[in-house]
C-alpha cells in the first residue's frame, strides 16, 4: 500500500496584517496564560519579520511580553535555547523581554 501526502509544503507564504493580528485572539488551553500562548504560537508559525509585526501589535494591546508558560518560562527563555532563533531573540530582547 502506498500512502501519499495530503498537504503540500508551502514556502514563502504571504502573511497579511489581518492574519498576523488573528494570533492575538488565539484561545489558550485551560490553565495556560493567554499572552504566553499567543506569543508561543506566533513564534512557532511566523517568520521573523512577521513576528516583529506581531510583537508590535501585541504590545499595542498592552499585553505581557514576559508572560510565563506552565513550566514558568518566558518565551525568550525558551527561544534562546533554539539553535536558529537569533532574530527572534533580538526582537524579544529589544522590547524588554527577559
Amino acid at each position: 500500500m502506498v500512502l501519499k501526502k495530503d498537504k503540500a509544503k508551502v514556502l514563502d507564504e504571504v502573511w497579511t496584517e489581518d492574519r498576523i493580528r488573528g494570533f492575538l485572539d488565539i484561545e489558550p488551553p485551560a490553565g495556560v496564560s493567554r499572552d504566553f500562548h499567543a506569543l508561543l504560537k506566533a513564534y512557532q508559525q511566523m517568520r521573523a519579520d512577521d513576528f516583529r509585526l506581531f510583537i508590535d501589535m501585541f504590545l499595542g494591546q498592552e499585553r505581557e511580553i514576559n508572560a510565563t508558560g506552565p513550566a514558568g518560562q518566558t518565551l525568550l527563555s525558551i527561544v534562546s535555547t533554539h539553535r536558529n532563533s537569533g532574530e527572534f531573540c533580538a526582537i524579544l530582547s529589544a522590547v524588554g523581554a527577559s
